[in-house]
């Protein structure tokens, strides 16, 4: 959730060669790290997420409202969506600390969507509450099989994410908890990308060394794991629903598609 640190959708230069000289030194992956924000899945469509979200407060929107009111909401700026144009000083200290704590995560959101009047009440909570539930996420296409296939070759497998709430609901009500080892979310582990902290913590919470770990993300802030000692693959940004290429995983740890 702004990953989350909201994520830049510039990927790191020669971040995919450092992923594939892992490859070629034949340096074998016994641990992948992923992502969740942009890697593993995406939030859902926002004139979706604001018809729904005013839905939960009882106002219908019809379609031309909602387009406008979601094009204010994503300049304003929208967990999961790009960042703010202008963050209001009395949000700063909690945009901040957004990834380190819930209360800052939900204080800063819901604050940025209240600095647009939709004249709804309680709409800037429904809106964040959008982001707690599997409804207001749509996991990539290549997601659950690349999962699967990393749990039958016997390679471990972390989260690793700059959130601030809990996602592991998200994965049991999409079935995939089961494929995770482990999830290194940011408010819990006190450290965010790209904190070598953090994947050192992910990489001991799954057993793995970081020079046997593949991290894979979408932004700097994952790259941020070489200085870990990690191999990295940084994905092009793809839409919600549309694959995003998380199946090179499966080439680079050597492990064959079911």
């Amino acid at each position: 959730m702004p990953e989350p640190t909201e994520k830049s959708q510039t990927p790191a230069p020669g971040c995919a060669d450092l992923a594939s000289g892992a490859r070629a030194s034949r340096r074998p992956v016994e641990g992948v790290l992923l992502d969740f924000h942009g890697t593993l899945a995406q939030v859902e469509d926002s004139r979706a997420w604001v018809t729904a979200a005013a839905a939960a407060c009882g106002v219908e929107l019809e379609r031309a409202r909602a387009t406008a009111l979601a094009d204010r909401l994503l300049t304003a700026g929208r967990a999961g969506g790009p960042l703010p144009a202008r963050v209001p000083p009395r949000l700063a200290e909690l945009w901040a600390d957004r990834d380190l704590y819930p209360h800052a995560h939900r204080g800063a959101y819901t604050g940025l969507a209240e600095t647009v009047d939709a004249g709804i009440e309680g709409f800037a909570d429904a809106l964040y509450d959008r982001l707690l539930i599997p409804e207001g996420w749509v996991p990539y296409p290549d997601t659950a099989p690349t999962l699967a296939a990393l749990r039958e070759a016997g390679v471990r497998v972390a989260v690793v994410s700059n959130i601030g709430f809990d996602i592991r609901p998200i994965f049991a009500s999409w079935g995939l908890d089961g494929l995770v080892d482990a999830f290194a979310l940011s408010y819990e582990v006190g450290r965010c990308k790209p904190d070598p902290g953090m994947f050192w913590r992910a990489c001991g919470m799954i057993g793995v060394d970081p020079e046997r770990a593949l991290m894979v993300g979408d932004t700097p802030a994952d790259a941020g794991a070489v200085a870990a000692g990690c191999a990295v693959l940084v994905l092009p940004a793809a839409e919600a629903g549309r694959a995003n290429g998380l199946g090179a995983v499966l080439d680079l740890a050597g492990v064959k598609e079911r």
